[in-house]
């Protein structure tokens, strides 16, 4: 828990200081700082780079389609079993226009790879350091900041036994440029 308050600390700070520069060369790129459990109590801290795509498919009066690029540090804590990897993931979102201009909802979901630096904690065999990163969540958008809740399942898609997946629940703050 210390570490997540470090990490939302650093977040505030950051995002502080954000708004007061003119990063307006970084428009459509974010931060986001996560924090979450498996389904067997393993901490998911996790910080990654945020690149939204500029287009609007499907765009109705409900809402329209689009999605980003998230590229990941992810650490993997359970006592002294620990895991290092880095994710990429394209992510679809589908957003609503509830609020307009200043907030709006969202589901999204994804599929990317990641590399772990060690494929085996808390007795669980994981059998490659290469995985899958399959994502669905919700979130809300209030203008910059993005506050997010997602369900994320890391396997190997049942390419090397044995095929012990970790399924994660994890809440993220992000901040877009």
């Amino acid at each position: 828990m210390k570490r997540f308050l470090f990490l939302l600390i650093c977040f505030i700070g950051t995002s502080s200081y954000a708004v007061a520069q003119d990063f307006s060369w970084l428009d459509g790129y974010g931060v986001s700082l996560g924090y979450g459990q498996s389904m067997d109590n393993i901490d998911i801290y996790r910080a990654g780079i945020l690149k939204q795509w500029d287009v609007k498919w499907f765009e109705t009066k409900v809402g329209y389609a689009n999605g980003y690029f998230e590229l990941s540090y992810n650490r993997w804590e359970n006592g002294g079993d620990d895991v290092n990897a880095v994710a990429l993931s394209p992510v679809f979102q589908y957003v609503f226009h509830a609020g307009g201009a200043i907030w709006y909802p969202y589901i999204e979901a994804g599929i990317g790879v990641a590399y772990l630096d060690d494929y085996m904690i808390n007795d669980r065999d994981l059998s490659s350091n290469f995985l899958f990163e399959d994502r669905v969540g919700v979130g809300v958008r209030i203008k910059n900041m993005d506050i997010s809740f997602r369900y994320m399942h890391y396997s190997n898609a049942g390419l090397k036994e044995p095929n012990n997946g970790i399924d994660i629940l994890i809440g993220t703050l992000a901040w877009y440029f």
